[in-house]
């Protein structure tokens, strides 16, 4: 992973679901990146290891991504654009997931917002949801992965 991190064509993403460390979630295990992925490359690889620099990171994390899936309104801060924004401690961004207790939130996210609403307000969920489906231009391509919705 540390040398793959160093990659400029190398773009950062997750397929892990989202679960509440709640509840019947509790029930299943989960791979600690599920929690910690994106917190983990800031803090252990761009802060800890400086294998690559913040602002490229960042870019690995939001416009290159969202280039590569086709997405034109998303990954920058345009006029236009889905107004979702992440805003993090970058001396204290830290995954804590681990694969004998892998249900544990990252710390140092500050706040985020999810199409121009606050989600996360000083480290807190705030109870909104203005999440929605992102569809790239390759969706209902392949008529063997066809879902309804």
């Amino acid at each position: 992973m540390a040398k793959l991190v160093t990659l400029p064509w190398m773009s950062f993403g997750s397929d892990a679901s989202s679960q509440a460390p709640q509840g019947v979630f509790l029930q299943s295990s989960t791979h600690p990146r599920a929690y910690g992925n994106f917190a983990r490359l800031l803090g252990k690889y761009v802060r800890d290891e400086r294998r690559v620099p913040l602002v490229e990171a960042v870019r690995r994390l939001t416009t290159l991504p969202a280039s590569n899936l086709g997405l034109n309104d998303r990954g920058a801060l345009k006029v236009g654009y889905a107004a979702d924004l992440a805003i993090f401690d970058p001396r204290t961004i830290a995954d804590r997931a681990t694969f004998a207790k892998p249900q544990v939130y990252a710390v140092g996210m500050r706040h985020v917002f999810v199409n121009g609403v606050q989600v996360l307000r000083d480290g807190e969920h705030t109870g909104a949801t203005p999440g929605s489906v992102v569809r790239g231009p390759g969706y209902g391509r392949c008529g063997a992965l066809r879902t309804s919705g």
